[in-house]
This record gives C-alpha cells, structure tokens and sequence, in this order.
C-alpha cells in the first residue's frame, strides 16, 4: 500500500506541474512572484543545500522568526533553511546563507541532498518532502503543529492521505492537547505538546524611534477589508483626540500602492496630513503608511493602541504576543482562528466585531495593558535535534 501511494501521488503531481506549466510561466513575470516562482518551480538559482546540516522549513514570515530560537542554537554551518514564501526567505537568508526557496514536490527528487535532521514548521504537510527526506537519512520533526477548529473537518476527510504522510514523520510537537488529539487521529506518532514557539522568541526593538506626542494607534499586518475599517475608527477617535496618530502597516509589500492610494482619498475628504515612512522615516503627520518591512515591532514599543489586522476578515489572525511585550492595548476582530492558543496565552486583548470597531476604539481608555501570562518549552526540541549531531 505505501509504495502504490508513492508511486501514484508522485505520478499525479507531475502530472499537475505539467500541466501547470503554461499558468507559471505567466505568473513568472508579475512582480509578486518573479522571485520565488522561478526558483520554486524552475529552480532558477535554487541549487541544492549543502549535505549533513539541521534542515529547517517554514512558510512565511511568522513561521521563519519563531524559527529563531532554534537557529540561534546550531552553528551557522549546521544550518540549511527553506521557505515558501517570498517573506519567509527574506527572513531565513538572514540565518544562513545556505536558504532557498522549497521547490515544488516533483522536483524534490533531484534537489534533495541528505541531511541529519528535516524540522518542519507548522502546517506544511508537504508528502514528497517528508518522505524523500526520510529516505535519504533525515530524522523528520513536525514542531508548532496545530490543527484549528476551523481546518480540521477538512483534514478528517482527508485521513488516509495523512496516514501515510505520517509515516515518514519520526517525531510530532504540538501547539496544546487538543491539537496534539487530533494530529494523533489523523495518524501522527509520538506527539508531545509544547506549546506555541511564536511565544518562546519576540523579536526586539532595533532601532528606537521618537513617539510623537499624542496618542499613537497602530494598524498593525492589515489585510484587504481591513484599512478602511481602521481608517473609519481612526476619523471618529481623531474628532474626540485631535493629536492620534495612526501608523498604518500593511501585511504585504504588493498592498503598498493600493494603501497609498486609500490614503490618498482620505486627504480628499479629512484634509488629514499623511505621509509615507520610507519618505524620511518620521511619525509627523496624522497618518503615517508603513511601507517598508522589518519595522512593526520598534513601531509596537511605542503604540498606545494596536489594531491587529488579519481577524477583521476570516484569515486566521498574527501573532498578538509581538505587542503584548510592550503591554499595548490590543484590538482584534474575530476570526483568530490560527492563533487561538497565543490569545489564550495573553492577557487583555479586546476580541470585537468588525461593526464595533468604531465603538471600541472611541473607548480605548477603558481597554486594559495587554499581559502575556506563559510561554514554550522548547527544550525537548533542541534535545531531539542535539542526538542526531
């Protein structure tokens, strides 16, 4: 049964870049994805890491700072790195310079050298990856797995699927119980639960910037939807505080432009003043965009509120312990779902409906300092990896 399931899954995806090629090729050009398109599914200057090092994988950029901490403990020669995302490499290249992007699954078979350890972050369940890993002398960890109330329906229907990828996965560390449960029913072996790593690493202020003088919100990874949600709260809380500021960061660097644009239409109807931060990197007008990366935690150290996009639309939430280190008041939409166990984890955060937004940020002073109560092991990681050394 194992190898049939080999066979036929490495056949079909072949078949499915084949067949994608011609779409690829044409997303290949746009500026979104002429980097890691190419290397991704033409490894175009995507050669091989090096044999014998501590391979980690991580997605995009959050899974690729919580991988921090882990690094940080090998040898930057014991180290390969591999990320999906354009976001996730401009972190991992930072470690190491043996990072590239993680090619397409059919193209593992020429790309993958053996290496002492795969670490695998999250929920990047990619088959051929685990299984040629395994083959050729990997110890496979799955660490900070979760599996949300929302995703996991889908992944039982899937269980026969995840039965045999579990196979090649020698070691599972989970979120919480309840992830590490359901794991176990999709097939997973020798689960233990850690708790989330995006706790046991906040990365620091590095750079201090001057706080303006008056009350400093912050619009923090926002989404499409989710600007003139923020911008709507920010015009009724500026007719009450006349000296707010709102700094404007969104998730995406692609988004930059269409932002600008919404700023744009706000000088129209406020008379708002409004700058960009690359233009100068000053906090001096009553909106500031943000448009430029690596910036969103000197930003956070001095934010009196912090609006925190990806839940304001159901996309799963960001990491909430980046600002409650500075003890910011928080408000969050909703839709968190990816980051359920890190609100657990802190204390005070304002989890409201889009529609109340307005209300809640006129009551900013009724919001209480957010706290993280606990962080993560992650010792028995480190301990797993240190025996294959």
């Amino acid at each position: 049964m194992e190898k049939t399931f080999f066979f036929l899954y490495s056949g079909l995806s072949f078949l499915l870049y084949l067949l994608a090629l011609p779409f690829l090729i044409l997303f290949s050009v746009k500026a979104k994805y002429k980097e890691a398109l190419p290397s991704r599914f033409f490894l175009w200057h995507n050669t091989p890491l090096r044999s014998d090092g501590i391979w980690f994988h991580a997605c995009s950029l959050g899974e690729a700072k919580a991988l921090k901490p882990l690094v940080d403990a090998f040898a930057k020669e014991q180290l390969r790195m591999s990320a999906t995302t354009q976001t996730g490499f401009s972190v991992i290249k930072t470690y190491t310079q043996q990072s590239r992007y993680l090619p397409f699954e059919p193209l593992l078979f020429w790309w993958i050298r053996p290496q002492k350890a795969l670490v695998v972050m999250e929920a990047e369940f990619w088959y051929l990856l685990f299984v040629l890993a395994h083959k050729r002398g990997a110890k496979t960890l799955l660490i900070n797995a979760r599996m949300s109330d929302r995703s996991y329906p889908k992944y039982k229907q899937f269980r026969w699927f995840y039965a045999q990828l579990f196979k090649h996965i020698d070691e599972v560390y989970a979120q919480t119980e309840s992830d590490k449960q359901r794991l176990l029913a999709l097939g997973a072996k020798d689960v233990r639960v850690t708790g989330n790593i995006k706790l046991a690493y906040l990365p620091c202020v590095t750079e201090q910037i001057q706080k303006p003088s008056g009350l400093v919100v912050c619009g923090a990874s926002t989404h499409e939807g989710e600007e003139e949600l923020i911008l709507k709260a920010f015009v009724a809380l500026k007719q009450e505080h006349q000296e707010a500021v709102l700094i404007l960061v969104p998730r995406h660097p692609e988004r930059f432009e269409v932002v600008a644009k919404m700023l744009a239409d706000v000088v129209v109807q406020t008379g708002y003043r409004v700058q960009r931060y690359s233009e100068g990197r000053m906090l001096s007008s009553d909106i500031v965009l943000v448009d430029v990366m690596g910036e969103l935690v000197n930003l956070y150290a001095i934010s009196d509120l912090v609006i925190l996009g990806g839940a304001f639309v159901p996309l799963g939430g960001h990491n909430a312990a980046e600002a409650a280190q500075f003890g910011c008041k928080i408000i969050s939409g909703k839709h968190y779902f990816n980051q359920k166990d890190i609100f657990e984890a802190i204390e005070g955060i304002a989890v409201v409906e889009a529609e109340e937004l307005v209300e809640r940020v006129l009551d900013f002073e009724n919001l209480v300092h957010t706290k993280i109560r606990y962080k993560s092991d992650l010792t028995p990681i480190l301990e797993s990896i240190q025996r294959v050394l």
